[in-house]
């Protein structure tokens, strides 16, 4: 599984995102894999990943949370969650994420 965060650069919300990810893959057991970060810097980069806003997470190329509406951009992103809207994912729903693609990658082989 590859997860990586993508962040601008002194993204504020880089350290609370990367320490979500992290904790929601030791819950499940994903020890081992890594976060990492990815800094995009340039208008390009960002349409060339489907960057919506810093930060972003991606399960295997994925975006948990990608909303249609929203466009490729240099830009913070935020997310609306049950309290309201904040500068990270919900862990509940990062951690569903990730054990989806972990079963998934288990059904695959």
């Amino acid at each position: 599984m590859e997860v990586r965060l993508l962040v601008v650069p002194d993204c504020p919300n880089e350290t609370p995102t990367a320490n979500l990810a992290r904790h929601a893959l030791d819950e499940l057991g994903l020890t081992t894999t890594p976060v990492v970060a990815v800094v995009v810097t340039s208008q390009d980069h960002a349409e060339d990943l489907g960057f919506a806003g810093s930060p972003t997470i991606t399960i295997d190329g994925v975006d948990p949370f990608a909303d249609p509406s929203q466009v490729p951009a240099l830009a913070c992103r935020v997310y609306r969650t049950d309290t309201g809207i904040t500068g990270t994912p919900d862990p509940a729903l990062l951690r569903h994420a990730v054990r989806r693609a972990r079963d998934d990658m288990a059904a695959d082989g």
